[in-house]
């Protein structure tokens, strides 16, 4: 391809080959970016990756583009990252923002009674908004729906121990149920 007489290469293509280099999070910076920018082309990096079988960043891309293949309601780059590692850990199926209990949920696993709320402090800072949320999580733990929070600042320092976390809250969630009456 040529700009101005310039060989460059597409999107897609860039992104490939940098999805061998880049942490993971700055090739999702990168795909978003593209998005915004209106040069995102899903097609275009299906068929990148169809004829790049054997490159390095096959598997990293194709991994940061999941979240463009599955059909899943987020509304902020904290629940797609979120939704992201959930779904590289192999944890269970969830839904994002579903209506339980008179509340939408973030994250949450109806079989399992568990949900897990992003917390960020543009959205919970004020008085009115951090009595609610215990008012919430009383609500909801009386629903028989068990609650996790996780915030925006600890997610970035420390994904991985979060994501470890959550998954043995699900383990321990899943025994309780067993051999429980809910």
């Amino acid at each position: 391809m040529m700009e101005r007489r310039i060989p460059v290469t597409s999107v897609a293509r860039t992104a490939l080959d940098l999805a061998a280099i880049l942490r993971f999070r700055n090739l999702r910076r990168l795909i978003r970016r593209s998005e915004e920018l209106r040069v995102f082309d899903l097609a275009d990096f299906r068929s990148i990756l169809t004829r790049n079988q054997g490159h390095r960043g096959t598997a990293p891309l194709s991994r940061a583009l999941a979240i463009y293949e599955s059909p899943r309601l987020t509304r902020s780059e904290f629940e797609r990252e979120f939704a992201a590692r959930a779904e590289q850990m192999g944890l269970p199926s969830f839904a994002t923002n579903l209506n339980e209990g008179g509340y939408e949920l973030d994250v949450y696993w109806p079989e399992l009674r568990f949900a897990v709320e992003l917390d960020v402090y543009e959205t919970h800072g004020g008085h009115e908004s951090f009595e609610e949320d215990r008012r919430r999580d009383e609500d909801l733990k009386l629903a028989g729906i068990e609650l996790s929070r996780v915030t925006g600042p600890r997610f970035e320092r420390e994904p991985q121990q979060v994501m470890k976390r959550v998954a043995r809250l699900l383990a321990q969630r899943r025994e309780q149920l067993r051999t429980s009456r809910w």
